[in-house]
């Protein structure tokens, strides 16, 4: 509640801004503006307008700036194996558990290690979809157009098989729950629910799943077969 009432009056604050300044550049065209027919009418109604375009603008820099930045952050993480990497060190299993166990970094490990042919050094007790798909919704969850942090904890919950067409084949999406302490604005949701998929029989670990996502809803508010059936008709079939 505290961020939504930040971001009001930010936004309050920039359109105040705008105005104020808009109204500056328009002090030598007063007398004109009283010239001309409901001037100052569409003056208004232009700058009406304006305000929602200039407000999209506004979030899709913010965005864009903080994905940079945390791009920038994951690749920090994981820099120093990178470089062993590069370095020829002759890294091994026990260089890539603390990054592996880190949910922070695992994902991004993973696709380091497959990018150069290394994925037999990942620890093989988290080697597996449940594993390896509870970093990729980590990674997912961080984004700050999602939750905007890592979970503090979280659980895989079930794995659903879902029924993909008339000719028996299936998907499988694993559900997991999480939650965030305070003073995170979602705090107050207490366990909420995350989906990633969808996965098939013969998938591997290191697969990229397309449909991760989440709604964060609220553990007591929909079981995990609902969850990943909304993910797989919403999310993955479009």
């Amino acid at each position: 509640m505290r961020d939504f009432l930040k971001t009001i009056f930010k936004t309050i604050f920039c359109i105040w801004l705008f105005l104020g300044s808009f109204a500056a550049l328009l002090r030598p065209f007063k007398d004109y503006l009283y010239m001309v027919p409901w001037g100052w009418v569409l003056l208004v109604f232009g700058v009406l307008l304006l305000i929602p375009f200039a407000y999209l603008a506004y979030r899709i820099v913010k965005v864009r700036l903080q994905n940079r930045n945390l791009n920038a952050k994951r690749w920090n993480r994981i820099a120093p194996l990178y470089e062993a990497i590069e370095a020829s060190r002759g890294i091994n299993e026990d260089d890539v558990r603390p990054f592996a166990e880190d949910l922070a970094t695992r994902w991004t490990t993973l696709e380091l290690l497959t990018s150069f042919s290394l994925i037999e050094l990942f620890p093989p007790e988290l080697y597996t979809i449940e594993q390896t798909a509870m970093g990729n919704l980590t990674n997912w969850l961080e984004f700050p157009t999602e939750l905007d942090a890592i979970p503090d904890e979280i659980e895989h919950l079930k794995l659903v098989t879902i029924d993909f067409d008339d000719e028996g084949n299936k998907v499988l999406y694993h559900v997991y729950k999480f939650r965030i302490n305070e003073p995170h604005w979602a705090a107050e949701n207490g366990w909420m629910l995350g989906v990633v998929g969808p996965y098939f029989d013969d998938s591997n670990p290191e697969d990229h799943p397309s449909a991760t996502f989440s709604r964060l809803t609220k553990l007591d508010d929909a079981t995990p077969e609902e969850e990943a059936q909304w993910v797989h008709e919403n999310i993955s079939l479009r």
